[in-house]
């Protein structure tokens, strides 16, 4: 625990130095671009076929009586929307997690690398398209049982807990590949995933639960307004960016102190 809190606190100043926060433009602006054209061309037309299957199937009238019944009778006419909005939040975390994970976080393991390990050797044990390829994959799942758990939406803090713990593993699972793919071999990335396991899903989940907050901006301002749907889509999306980037500085400082500690213990019984 004292090595995770320490690698949090490291995140923490790296953070918001002046190369991080140079740094979290190149995933932004690609973000934004993708989902800039996007909302531009595809919001309407998705609008537009959820309110035609919500006619069809009688789903207004369900949802209106199931938010009546909680007292939230007043948001029926942003059913829509809202529905919108849970169906394009993996989408959308996704996004910010592919392009974090390829775009920053082989520079983000150079900047901590150099910065605090340069002793540690590096063996090379990932490449840049095992990074492709385990963010692909990972984002395809997390996507598929982030909807599989759209009904917890009636439960919202049960929901919250769900997908911070497919935060957890999504992130855990990306970014420690992600975080040794330079210094470690594949041994080691194995051992040491097999090992932390605990600690790093600790950290997934930690950053879980404060990936909530941009889903709560964009959800809220589609209820105050409609117009302030696409603009708080990019808000929340550049909100989305910045918990992955320190998500990524936590995960290398806390792993690169793990391999630094797995190979002092191997060179123990030689002493």
């Amino acid at each position: 625990m004292n090595s995770v809190l320490t690698a949090c606190r490291r995140a923490l100043r790296a953070q918001f130095s002046r190369r991080m926060l140079l740094l979290s433009l190149a995933p932004l602006l690609l973000a934004i671009a993708l989902w800039g054209v996007g909302m531009w061309l595809g919001l309407q037309p998705l609008l537009d076929w959820l309110h035609g299957m919500f006619a069809e199937y009688g789903g207004f009238e369900t949802s209106g009586s199931m938010l009546e019944m909680v007292g939230l009778g007043m948001l029926k006419v942003m059913v829509v929307p809202l529905m919108a909005i849970v169906l394009l939040l993996p989408l959308k975390i996704g996004t910010a997690l592919l392009f974090v994970g390829v775009v920053a976080m082989p520079a983000i393991e150079s900047y901590v690398g150099k910065r605090h390990f340069a002793a540690l050797e590096k063996r090379e044990g990932g490449s840049f398209f095992g990074s492709i390829a385990i963010n692909l994959g990972s984002v395809a799942v997390f996507a598929l049982l982030w909807l599989f758990t759209l009904p917890l939406y009636a439960v919202p803090p049960l929901a919250w807990l769900v997908q911070a713990s497919l935060w957890a593993w999504v992130t855990s699972r990306v970014m420690s590949y992600d975080a040794l793919a330079a210094h470690a071999s594949q041994a080691e990335r194995l051992d040491l995933v097999r090992r932390r396991r605990p600690a790093l899903l600790a950290i997934g989940f930690t950053t879980g639960l404060a990936g909530a907050l941009p889903g709560i901006v964009w959800m809220g301002g589609a209820v105050l307004s409609i117009v302030l749907f696409p603009l708080l889509a990019l808000v929340s999306l550049w909100l989305y960016v910045m918990i992955f980037l320190f998500a990524g500085l936590w995960f290398q400082y806390y792993c690169l102190q793990a391999l630094e500690e797995l190979r002092a213990e191997e060179l123990t019984p030689l002493a």
